[in-house]
């Protein structure tokens, strides 16, 4: 393979996992939300911000982790004739498959990357007492979908590499 795929597939795979391992961690910062949320009720004094917050942060969670759960192998596979297969020809239809995946996530983009647009342009935010601007949140999400394309794309050179005898 030549060298900058090889160097493609690495620095994808070196940037997700570590956005990956910040989304994990983002969880304590959910559980001290939540907690902070659940306290300041029992205590008389429940804020208007914390359930909106720990929606925007279990979303950033998912959105950010995505890339990284696929990464790990951590998706849903259907299994049943997938594990049985030699990696050539489990390489080989990935490669055959990967064509309607990525045709999703474009697709998501899109969406996403207009919704940013809209966000921005208009200022939105989200109905309700606290009002927060979505901008923020929308722009996590077109990371997020932009970094599980790019993941994606490195398992498609991985898979080509397989098929060809060689390893990255």
């Amino acid at each position: 393979m030549p060298r900058f795929l090889v160097a493609y597939v690495r620095w994808v795979e070196r940037f997700n996992w570590l956005f990956g391992r910040i989304a994990m961690y983002s969880l304590l910062a959910l559980m001290g939300v939540m907690l902070y949320g659940a306290l300041a009720r029992a205590f008389g004094s429940p804020p208007i911000w914390t359930d909106e917050m720990a929606q925007f942060l279990l979303m950033g969670y998912f959105m950010i982790g995505g890339a990284y759960a696929l990464q790990l192998g951590s998706a849903v596979r259907m299994d049943l004739l997938y594990s049985r297969w030699s990696d050539k020809t489990r390489a080989l239809v990935d490669i055959l498959t990967v064509g309607s995946l990525l045709f999703y996530l474009i697709v998501l983009l899109w969406g996403g990357w207009e919704s940013l647009q809209y966000a921005l342009e208009y200022g939105e935010r989200r109905r309700g007492l606290w009002r927060p601007y979505m901008a923020p949140v929308k722009a996590i999400m077109v990371l997020g979908i932009l970094m599980m394309i790019l993941q994606v794309l490195a398992f498609t050179i991985r898979d080509i590499a397989r098929l060809k005898g060689e390893e990255i």
